[in-house]
């Protein structure tokens, strides 16, 4: 059973070995990680075609006998003025990942840390009263350098006041944290909590509070 070390402590914290011991599987996580990025795009940019385009109703001269070519528009996409061929359109660019394939994913995620001496676990009680210094010292102490990954519950929010203004440091609370978030960051601190509840979601169950898409 792997085992991750309790930051300031001398005691190590048991891993589940299904959620924590899986193999990892590339193109699985590769696809997961899309669908997040593409969930998170607006797909808001919109452009107007000719028809959307005011004005152009009448013909801006007559067919023959001007010597130039013939116009049926001023609104033309050759126009200056004109409307947008092919230009984008509002649309979604989501896609849908089967929930066994998320939760495999995680998974594979999670073990990654796991098997490369990454993650550890967080005692908040030390972190009552916000001190960023000590969240600093804390990492620094840990971290071999890279970016660090905070995970919390929602019930622990009064410690994310120590470690969000830590630069190259992300805190997510544990019912949302996307496997973008995790195969991101090069460190995964937890507190023993928060690693209980992503236990729960890699193993499929039910978390109070977390929608059907964290799971």
């Amino acid at each position: 059973m792997a085992k991750a070390p309790v930051l300031g402590g001398t005691k190590n914290v048991d891993l589940d070995d299904v959620a924590f011991g899986a193999r990892f599987n590339g193109p699985l996580v590769h696809e997961s990680v899309r669908a997040e990025l593409n969930a998170r795009r607006r797909g808001t940019a919109s452009t107007k075609t000719r028809g959307l385009v005011s004005g152009g109703g009448a013909k801006p001269w007559r067919q023959k006998g001007t010597g130039r070519a013939r116009a049926g528009s001023s609104r033309s996409p050759i126009w200056t003025g004109g409307g947008v061929t092919f230009g984008p359109q509002p649309r979604s660019y989501t896609f849908k990942v089967n929930r066994k394939e998320r939760r495999a994913a995680l998974r594979s995620a999670l073990s990654i840390h796991s098997d490369r001496g990454t993650l550890a676990v967080l005692d908040p009680s030390g972190f009552d009263t916000p001190s960023t210094r000590q969240a600093a010292g804390l990492i620094a102490e840990w971290a071999d350098g890279g970016s660090v990954l905070v995970v919390l519950t929602d019930e622990q929010a009064r410690v994310a006041l120590s470690f969000r203004n830590l630069d190259r440091v992300s805190v997510v609370s544990a019912t949302a944290v996307g496997i973008v978030d995790i195969v991101g960051a090069v460190s995964l601190l937890a507190t023993e909590e928060a690693l209980d509840q992503l236990t729960r979601r890699a193993k499929g169950e039910k978390i109070a509070g977390a929608s059907e898409e964290a799971d």
